[in-house]
């Protein structure tokens, strides 16, 4: 959370239009998902690496690096869908184990290859948005679009209690090895619980302590945040419109 923060606020594309970023990002994730075309996806997928690591400015090694972290359930996932335990070998590949078969069938491969494909696009959507607008930019796109503000309030706090409880969890940790809290698996469990505790309890305090502060400052029911305007630009706008009908074309032609 920290570590895609920190690279949101040195993207190259963090003070483009939030509205543009926001509606390509899920009009994108949207066709690849209802269309379920792998041609499509792996096109959404290349181009939002492209946009995040050549236009963003973003490494490319912490691009991948942050890739790898869902790819370990999209393979998980993948092979359940692909591997089977049958007594009866299917058309792809079949395992002996015992009396039953580890096996598979070509429908089902290419069925799960789909899946893994859409599954990465729609990641690589998500990504491009988080790694490129900040949450307040979100934040003020969902508010244009008339979203309940108590939803909205909720999102921001939560979104900067993540923060609080990290920071507090990691000094809590840093304390506990210092004092040789986790030599051995009996001592790192109590250690865990310690943490948690104490992790509870403070997090109780820090919000008593925001709702007063906020109290204090006359609020009345609403969090109000200084937004940057940054105009939408009509050569982006018609990319973006020219690149949602390339991938619809690309989903309803296979």
């Amino acid at each position: 959370m920290l570590s895609i923060d920190k690279l949101c606020c040195q993207s190259a594309l963090r003070y483009a239009n939030a509205a543009e970023k926001f509606v390509y990002a899920v009009l994108t994730l949207c066709i690849c998902v209802a269309g379920r075309s792998w041609t499509a996806a792996v096109f959404a997928f290349a181009a939002n690496g492209v946009l995040t690591v050549w236009k963003g400015k973003i490494p490319l090694l912490r691009y991948l690096r942050l890739l790898l972290v869902p790819a370990v359930f999209l393979i998980v996932g993948t092979a359940a869908v692909i591997v089977n335990l049958s007594r009866n070998p299917m058309d792809a590949f079949a395992l002996s184990v015992g009396e039953w078969y580890l096996t598979g069938s070509r429908a089902s491969i290419l069925w799960g290859l789909n899946l893994c494909a859409t599954a990465f696009a729609s990641v690589s959507c998500l990504y491009f948005l988080s790694l490129n607008t900040t949450m307040t930019d979100i934040l003020g796109v969902l508010r244009r679009m008339h979203l309940p503000s108590l939803l909205i309030e909720l999102m921001m706090l939560i979104y900067r209690f993540l923060f609080i409880l990290l920071e507090t969890a990691s000094a809590i940790m840093t304390a506990q090895e210092s004092r040789l809290g986790n030599r051995n698996f009996a001592v790192r469990v109590r250690s865990f619980g310690g943490m948690a505790s104490a992790l509870f309890i403070r997090a109780m305090k820090r919000a008593n302590a925001l709702y007063d502060a906020m109290e204090s400052r006359c609020y009345d029911g609403e969090l109000r945040v200084l937004a940057e305007e940054h105009p939408a630009r009509k050569r982006e706008i018609a990319g973006i419109a020219a690149f949602e009908t390339i991938l619809i074309a690309l989903t309803l032609l296979t």
